[in-house]
């Protein structure tokens, strides 16, 4: 693991651990960016917590297959300086080559899937999945590979990572690793860590994240069972369809079930008659099939789609979360 040693010298610098050192930009899948503030101490908080549950040794190495000006690449990299691991930097190659060699990366379901049914030779020993549901299937073909997989629940405020587990198939995503608080208030889920940002920058200023209570709150919909956190989804992300309630999260979860799926994505469009409906955006695993038949009798009538469109190129973003509004957008000019 990490160890601080001070040393002496015209060019020596003190170790300042609550010494600001980055600026991260929200996704803003759900509104405007916001510039994320954290400390050293914050980034290694939440590597230290990440690598209590994924096995990382000093002969081991991740794949830095994110960007670092998303908070999912940056987490790589802090967990790599903090294990005495290595880490790999290969750009512009097919995964499968940047693969060569690595024994851990991050990636979308969507990259895993392909790695598997191509049957490629890679090292991998744990991945991290993230960006999309998960499907068990996917897991499990995996594991027959020898690769672990971990999913969980993060966000940029947090330096990553706030709650995880090894993927199971359940909807929880796993409990609050150490140094995390994770509370329900109203339904909505409440966080403070280690790991968390000092404030947003605003207008040249720190402007505090946190509510009188010390706590920041989400704007994602949870439920806590057993100290395992369940996210339903986003509070701004539910819809009404003819007076009933449609989670888009929920509805994504019972379709990315089917094998041939590999991301799915409910938006809501308007209607006339029921207010708003549900549309379902496809990636699929070869060819589009027929799912408007499956979902029958796993989903109520008012969840089912009533449109199902492809995942277009454009909007796939290099295994970083796609935007909702995007795809808002995208559905009514197909309209």
């Amino acid at each position: 693991s990490l160890h601080i040693q001070l040393v002496e010298g015209a060019h020596a610098a003190t170790w300042q651990p609550t010494r600001l050192c980055s600026m991260t930009l929200t996704s803003g899948s759900t509104g405007l960016p916001k510039a994320a503030v954290h400390t050293y101490q914050a980034h290694l908080a939440s590597a230290q917590g990440v690598l209590s549950l994924i096995p990382f040794g000093d002969h081991d190495d991740w794949l830095l297959s994110l960007p670092l000006f998303h908070v999912s690449g940056q987490g790589i990299m802090w967990r790599w300086l903090y294990a005495g691991a290595r880490m790999t930097v290969r750009d512009k190659q097919p995964l499968e080559q940047m693969l060569a060699g690595c024994t851990h990366a991050s990636l979308v379901p969507t990259q895993l899937w392909r790695l598997l049914v191509n049957r490629s030779s890679v090292s991998l020993k744990a991945v991290l999945l993230g960006g999309a549901a998960i499907p068990v299937e996917l897991t499990e073909q995996a594991r027959e590979q020898g690769i672990r997989c971990f999913c969980g629940y993060g966000l940029t405020e947090f330096a990553s990572t706030v709650c995880a587990k090894e993927a199971d198939g359940l909807a929880d995503v796993g409990s609050p690793l150490p140094g995390r608080e994770v509370k329900i208030v109203n339904n909505e889920v409440w966080l403070r860590a280690a790991s968390m940002a000092e404030g947003y920058w605003r207008n040249g200023q720190l402007v505090s994240l946190v509510n009188d209570e010390g706590w920041y709150a989400t704007r994602d919909r949870g439920e806590m069972h057993n100290g395992k956190l369940t996210i339903v989804g986003r509070l701004d992300n539910l819809f009404f369809s003819g007076g009933e309630g449609i989670q888009p999260e929920e509805v994504e979860r019972v379709i990315a079930a089917h094998p041939a799926v590999l991301q799915v994505f409910i938006v809501p469009v308007a209607d006339k008659e029921f207010g708003h409906r549900p549309v379902a955006v496809m990636e699929y695993d070869h060819e589009s099939v027929d799912l408007s038949e499956w979902v029958k009798d796993k989903l109520a009538r008012f969840q089912q789609p009533v449109r199902w469109l492809t995942l277009p190129p454009e909007l796939k973003n290099g295994g970083i979360k796609i935007s909702r509004q995007a795809l808002k957008e995208w559905v009514q000019r197909q309209q």
